[in-house]
């Protein structure tokens, strides 16, 4: 084989990180959605995680749903609207694990690869990371806005890879 063939199926670095945040994400115990979290310095990984409840106590999957609603007025145009979003207060989300891991040494200046964009709370926190740069692959509506903004306001680079495909074998049956 060619090198010129081994070249053309190398999988891009952006790829390459997604897929690994990906394969975190299956050790997700949380019957809604896996999310995996990579954080990366130049080409190299320096840590992983997943959602999921803390270490030692009961999970989801053992002990159910913590599930909360809460009622958000957004603007849309002249005419405010009543949001109610629900998530479960039993997870610790893929981004915030990450954080609680690494350290800050680590994520100066660097990326963090996530399968799905950060929520309005891990945003905040990705923001007093150090770090410069957040890539996701699937979004959440529900925060997008005010997420891109934050992260405009503290010059952090957010972009979706919207061509991309997850390994087949990290690809999970979960409600979003």
């Amino acid at each position: 084989m060619s090198t010129h063939n081994i070249e053309q199926q190398r999988k891009d670095w952006d790829t390459y990180f997604m897929d690994i945040a990906y394969m975190v994400a299956t050790r997700s115990r949380c019957p809604r959605r896996h999310v995996g979290s990579v954080l990366v310095q130049g080409k190299k990984l320096l840590g992983t995680a997943y959602n999921g409840a803390p270490m030692g106590a009961k999970d989801c999957l053992e002990a159910g749903c913590m599930i909360t609603e809460e009622f958000e007025i957004q603007l849309v145009g002249s005419q405010e609207t009543v949001v109610k979003k629900q998530r479960c207060i039993r997870t610790i989300h893929a981004e915030q694990n990450l954080l609680l891991f690494t350290d800050r040494a680590d994520r100066e200046g660097a990326t963090v690869y996530v399968t799905d964009q950060p929520c309005w709370t891990c945003a905040n926190m990705l923001a007093n990371s150090g770090i410069v740069e957040i890539v996701f692959h699937r979004s959440y509506s529900k925060d997008s806005e005010k997420v891109f903004s934050l992260m405009e306001q503290q010059q952090i680079t957010i972009r979706q890879l919207t061509n991309y495909e997850p390994p087949e074998q990290a690809v999970t049956d979960v409600n979003s």
